[in-house]
């Protein structure tokens, strides 16, 4: 007999892997889990179990994001929001959005079992598509509920054609209600994301949690290239108007231009497609994306216009078409600086020595900066793997990051009293 983690970061950790697998994932063999799909229902569905068992009254609002309320002793007061992400990447890990989420839930149920009420109310949130790995944009949700998101970012299909709209449809959304997912201005005193770091620093350093400064600024582009498929056999060399070839040229330009820039910038294609796809025709169409971040916004556009200019001129001489379309850019997003002030008091309470780093990865706490001040705590991942099945964290670890929240929350609490 399998016998549950007690409530606590254990519990946590081990709720992230009962979620990453069917039918919580998409796929077999493997964790992914897109928004607005069966995956993504069936993990809405388990949280929401577990938000309730914490003391929680749970909601879905218009953009299908889950919402668990836990009331403060003063009904007027705006909200501490606590959250991350419930979708993955494709092949991901199962701790990269749902382990903050799953430790939000944590951190409501101690309050619970305790009998105690902050006097503000907390809310946990689970955003349903930070990762942008269905529809070609990141942080839908996100940005519904921040109120940036404009009408013309919901017409949008996946790479089955599937619409926003009718995946919306399906799952008992109203693509035109979407954007009433909107919170007040106020209504929202501050946004806690606790996250695995996705890198190394802290692991090399000894230290199982840290404060975020701030989130790098990030542009990302979709590229579609054109050129003339034909028989690879019967069509010469210097006749070619290769696509697959000019985007492995445009490739390494692009990673040639963040290497040479010797700074922070850094520059991935993550995703590329090539028509017809068949090994014995030369390809026609090839499709893939750009992303380019830097903590400083600047430097980040200096060589984002340097790659622009590189792929236009490799598709000319090449003879090839080019269409480019800029996907969404995120500006550099600051944490708070009394919230951290309040997070590294909170570490150093729960015995653990303080460390403020940057986060090189996009979260939603850069988007939700826009509606009310924000702070994140990073939590070790093991070699700093992440977006990757070998995703690792030590439960140890997640019930260290418990414990600053809890310290974080009494912190504002006693700064609300006092305000």
């Amino acid at each position: 007999m399998v016998i549950a983690p007690a409530p606590g970061g254990p519990r946590a950790v081990a709720r992230c892997d009962a979620l990453g697998v069917a039918p919580y994932s998409d796929t077999p063999g493997g964790l992914y889990r897109g928004y607005l799909t069966p995956a993504y229902g069936a993990a809405q569905a388990a949280l929401a179990d577990w938000m309730v068992q914490a003391g929680m009254v749970v909601s879905r609002d218009p953009a299908a994001n889950l919402v668990g309320r836990y009331d403060g002793t003063d009904p007027a007061a705006p909200a501490l929001l606590i959250g991350s992400h419930l979708d993955s990447v494709r092949d991901g890990g199962c701790y990269d959005g749902p382990l903050g989420v799953m430790l939000g839930v944590e951190a409501v149920d101690a309050l619970h079992r305790a009998g105690r009420r902050m006097p503000f109310p907390i809310e946990v949130i689970a955003f349903g598509d930070e990762e942008g790995s269905r529809f070609p944009a990141a942080m839908l949700t996100s940005r519904a509920v921040a109120g940036t998101l404009p009408a013309v970012a919901l017409d949008l299909a996946d790479g089955e054609g599937v619409t926003l709209a009718d995946a919306g449809a399906d799952a008992g959304i109203d693509i035109a209600r979407f954007r009433d997912a909107a919170r007040a201005p106020g209504s929202v005193m501050a946004y806690l994301e606790a996250h695995i770091e996705q890198g190394p620093l802290l692991e090399n350093e000894g230290l199982a949690v840290g404060t975020v400064t701030g989130i790098a600024a990030q542009l990302r582009y979709r590229v579609q290239v054109s050129g003339m498929a034909g028989h690879a056999g019967t069509t010469s060399m210097p006749l070619r108007r290769d696509a697959l070839a000019g985007a492995a040229e445009m490739i390494l330009a692009i990673e040639r231009i963040a290497i040479t820039d010797q700074s922070d910038v850094v520059a991935t294609v993550g995703r590329i497609a090539g028509k017809p796809g068949a090994a014995n025709v030369i390809a026609g169409h090839v499709d893939f994306t750009i992303d380019v971040r830097s903590g400083d916004p600047a430097r980040r556009d200096c060589a984002a216009d340097a790659i622009l200019h590189e792929i236009r001129s490799i598709a000319e001489r090449r003879g090839l078409g080019l269409q480019l379309a800029r996907v969404h850019d995120l500006p550099a997003s600051p944490c708070d600086p009394a919230l951290m002030d309040l997070m590294d008091a909170a570490v150093i309470g729960a015995g653990q020595r303080p460390r403020r780093l940057v986060s090189g990865a996009g979260h939603d706490a850069m988007v939700m900066a826009a509606l009310c001040p924000t702070v994140m705590l990073f939590i070790r991942c093991r070699d700093g793997i992440s977006h990757n099945p070998a995703e690792h964290v030590d439960p140890a670890d997640a019930e260290v990051a418990l414990d600053v929240m809890l310290g974080f929350i009494d912190q504002l609490g006693a700064s609300f009293a006092h305000a």
